[in-house]
């Protein structure tokens, strides 16, 4: 039997996770508690069931839903069939979800009926989605789309041996997964990685982190994103962990949860924690359970990582630094690292991953100095999907992954981040990119010019700001304008403040400088 963590192919890893771990809870959610042979079982009839909607090798299909068990199912289920993961953001409007449905060309969709008030297939009725054959509604009874449980009667139709088949035709060198990350022009781009790396980089994390069969995995971050994802159950069941889902963050639910599930391990943003440590009624509950915790690559004041250890009762807590194009993994500290190192830094470079600081003269900058971020390793994604061109412009010709973030790595080879040379910023965890927000916004009529910053905020770390540019006789009212942005980007990447000029602040080239509207945001 070959361990866990030795699998090639994430359906090997749930063939030997079932055989490992039996009747132990793999996922208990919604009052449903579903074991590592259910889980597999499951994985297998809606394996069967894409068989029999005809998804071939290599094609996409997508997955719009919150963190229910039925996401991990459906996830596994079309990783067994050869074809690649593209989760969409849950916060996402129909015309964004619409954007990533078209560019990835998948071919079928599951989504949740309804979430937070939203009826999620309803958003996609005004797109032109010419790849899409089929949506599988999760938990809901529409009658205009495929429910879950009528998908998964479908695996009558074909045999096991079909499906074995085309399991054993599938290797480590194909593709697990699609994440759409935005960047610099503000459109998303599809980052490719591939089963073997993908299970690499999760069963090396997991082991720096010390995750540990049995263990109690609360996950808040939303599956969408790898954190949820790969270093989320992905991690949790290759380890022989519980996966308990959580489906928004909320600090009241979270501190139920802990207590009434006996939680070990919460990952999660800074903000997480700080509301954690800020709430009102924390004593009252009993988090003794608390074990791991994970953070993400802000900077953290030495006296949050202490209260962290001494109020919530970590025993281990590490800080870590990755991109979309990386795995989501990059560097990360060590159990046992010192306050001031989780604080200041994201840890080093994680097993067989190497991490190096570029000066302007494209030489590595000596300890101490700032330069551009740059990641190579096993790691690294296999390109953007059908962009070569983008590809080219971040991976060198000796496999270097430029960033774009600015960074100091010490004599130890401890890393802080010090800039992002792309603007991007980090709002309650999610990255935030402001060209993606300014090409939405200069569809609001009567905008001529818009520049979008991150300010700082208590309780998200940072949001964005904006500053528009009317065209010639127009006047912007600012209530209105921001009605119009939440309707047509999700929420996190909503302006918090406009302010409206006579004209933008450009450089020589006369391109917008950002600088300069930041000092005018903090006056």
């Amino acid at each position: 039997m070959l361990p866990v963590e030795n699998a090639l192919t994430i359906v090997q890893l749930f063939a030997n996770a079932a055989r490992n771990y039996g009747d132990r809870p793999a996922i208990e959610d919604d009052g449903r508690s579903i074991s590592y042979r259910q889980l597999d079982q499951l994985r297998d009839q809606a394996a069967r069931a894409l068989l029999a909607l005809n998804v071939q090798p290599g094609d996409r299909v997508a997955i719009w839903a919150p963190n229910i068990w039925e996401w991990i199912v459906a996830a596994a289920a079309l990783q067994s069939v050869g074809a690649a993961l593209v989760p969409l953001n849950t916060r996402m409007k129909g015309s964004e979800a619409g954007f990533i449905l078209r560019q990835s060309g998948a071919c079928v969709l599951f989504a949740i009926g309804e979430f937070l008030g939203a009826d999620y297939p309803r958003m996609l009725a005004a797109e032109e989605l010419p790849a899409l054959r089929q949506i599988v509604t999760l938990r809901s009874d529409d009658s205009k789309t495929l429910s879950w449980d009528a998908f998964l009667a479908l695996a009558s139709d074909v045999s096991p041996q079909t499906l074995q088949t085309r399991e054993q035709a599938l290797g480590p060198q194909d593709l697990s997964d699609l994440l759409f990350t935005s960047g610099t022009t503000g459109k998303p781009k599809g980052v490719m990685s591939n089963h073997g790396q993908t299970l690499r980089v999760v069963r090396d994390w997991s082991e720096v982190v010390g995750l540990r069969e049995g263990d109690r995995y609360l996950i808040v971050n939303p599956f969408f994103h790898s954190f949820g994802y790969k270093a989320g159950w992905l991690a949790a069941l290759m380890r022989g962990c519980t996966i308990v889902p959580q489906q928004v963050f909320d600090v009241q639910a979270v501190l139920e949860c802990v207590q009434r599930e006996r939680i070990t391990v919460l990952p999660g943003p800074p903000t997480l924690y700080q509301s954690l440590l800020a709430h009102p009624q924390r004593d009252a509950f009993d988090l003794t359970s608390l074990r791991i915790a994970v953070t993400g690559a802000a900077t953290i004041p030495v006296e949050m990582i202490r209260r962290m250890r001494d109020e919530l009762g970590f025993a281990t807590i590490v800080t870590a630094y990755g991109l979309t194009e990386t795995c989501g993994f990059a560097t990360i500290c060590r159990p046992g690292d010192s306050l001031e190192l989780l604080a200041s830094t994201s840890g080093r470079a994680m097993p067989g991953v190497e991490v190096r600081c570029i000066g302007a003269n494209g030489r590595s900058q000596p300890a101490n100095v700032p330069g551009e971020i740059q990641v190579r390793g096993y790691n690294l994604m296999q390109g953007y999907f059908n962009d070569p061109q983008a590809s080219q412009e971040v991976l060198d010709a000796d496999g270097w992954l430029h960033t774009g973030d600015i960074g100091v790595l010490d004599e130890q080879g401890y890393l802080r981040i010090t800039d992002r040379l792309k603007d991007m910023f980090i709002t309650g965890g999610f990255n935030v990119y402001p060209a993606e927000i300014e090409h939405c916004l200069l569809g609001y009529p009567g905008v001529a010019q818009v520049a979008v910053i991150g300010i700082p905020d208590e309780r998200l770390g940072e949001v964005a700001m904006a500053f528009l540019l009317p065209a010639p006789g127009v006047e912007i009212e600012q209530a209105r304008f921001l009605a119009w942005c939440r309707e047509q980007m999700a929420n996190y990447k909503v302006p918090r403040r406009v302010q409206v000029l006579e004209s933008m602040p450009l450089n020589a080239a006369g391109k917008v400088t950002k600088n300069v509207l930041r000092e005018w945001a903090l006056s």
